[in-house]
């Protein structure tokens, strides 16, 4: 199966740490060299890369330093930088804006109560993996609280910590369209999306934002669940662990195996005790409703993955990385750190962006 990456980014000044609203001026200066890799984003203080789809991993790291670097020397072109992290860790100094363009613009007014403030800017990564239709999504439900607090980067929202490993993940959450995706077939994601977007619930169904989702615009399933991280060796341990979960469960979609009928109340707890705890403490097994050790529930992920990480040669790249996961605490630990040691928000905007340029 072939992966892809797409990573959303914030632009903050290199002085103060804040967003800046400088999205449009630096995609100018870097889609002469990417092309539609670098794109706009909702906020005129992000930007958004996009990888051709590989079947490598190797190559699809080297794509994504590419483009950061790339996209980060536009920045600075700019008097900015380009940090990987759910939230802003420090916070605007004004109003965000949304970047000029007729759809962003009908979003807004759809959602005015979302935009036109100091918080909601958001940045995530999203995994797409080729494969055709919607049975790994509901074979996948119960894993993706798992991949969640693996990935959670955002604990800072306002200017403070907000007590949340993936604070992404509740502002995230205030748009229609978010979460966990519902258990259907082909037949019956084609009814739902249409009526959700003919009852005005969604603008279009580019805007269903669901963890998991068949992609409107490439035929591949898309994972959307995860915060973006400066590390990039996190992002292709969380597309590994994609990719080797997506091909370990074909035999059971072939062999028709149902996949779990979770209740809708406990798979939103185990979301949200992903978002809140990272991989720090007690995760929720959605699946059998018990209580585990985050990153027990996290070595189970990578055992459900490793037959489709072993056939397509990562298990031992997959493995390693996660051993460096574990050992730091994930993303969300490492900005805490960062700001523990002197108590300064720019501390940790300084990290992230050391980070994000350093892949």
């Amino acid at each position: 199966m072939t992966v892809g990456v797409e990573e959303e980014f914030l632009l903050v000044d290199r002085r103060t740490g804040m967003p800046v609203a400088r999205g449009p001026r630096v995609l100018e200066a870097a889609v002469p060299v990417l092309g539609g890799q670098a794109q706009k984003e909702f906020f005129g203080a992000q930007v958004e890369v996009c990888t051709r789809p590989t079947p490598s991993l190797s190559a699809l790291r080297a794509e994504l330093a590419l483009l950061r670097k790339v996209v980060g020397e536009a920045a600075a072109g700019e008097e900015c930088l380009l940090v990987a992290t759910g939230t802003p860790a420090v916070p605007p100094g004004r109003p965000l804006t949304v970047t000029p363009g007729e759809r962003y613009e009908r979003m807004a007014a759809r959602c005015s109560s979302l935009v036109g403030g100091y918080d909601g800017m958001v940045c995530g990564c999203h995994i797409h993996v080729g494969v055709a239709g919607h049975a790994q999504a509901n074979h996948m439900r119960p894993w993706l609280p798992t991949l969640q607090a693996i990935a959670a980067d955002s604990p800072f929202s306002l200017g403070r910590d907000s007590g949340w490993a993936s604070h992404r993940s509740v502002e995230y959450a205030r748009w229609p369209g978010v979460g966990p995706a519902p258990l259907l077939d082909e037949a019956g994601y084609e009814r739902l999306a249409d009526h959700l977007v003919r009852s005005g619930t969604l603008l279009d169904r580019r805007m269903i934002y669901w963890h998991a989702r068949p992609s409107e615009h490439v035929p591949t399933l898309e994972i959307r669940v995860c915060d973006v991280n400066a590390d990039l060796d996190v992002v292709v341990l969380l597309t590994a662990l994609v990719r080797g979960l997506a091909t370990s469960l074909v035999s059971d979609i072939g062999n028709g195996q149902p996949p779990p009928d979770l209740r809708d109340p406990r798979l939103h707890a185990a979301h949200a005790l992903a978002a809140r705890r990272g991989l720090t403490g007690e995760g929720l097994d959605p699946a059998g409703g018990e209580y585990v050790p985050a990153l027990i529930l996290a070595e189970r992920l990578l055992a459900r993955a490793e037959p489709g990480l072993a056939a397509t040669g990562d298990l031992d790249l997959a493995e390693e990385l996660f051993d460096r996961v574990r050992r730091s605490g994930g993303g969300a630990a490492r900005q805490r750190a960062a700001h523990l040691r002197r108590g300064r928000l720019t501390d940790v905007v300084s990290e992230l962006a050391r980070t994000t340029a350093a892949s």
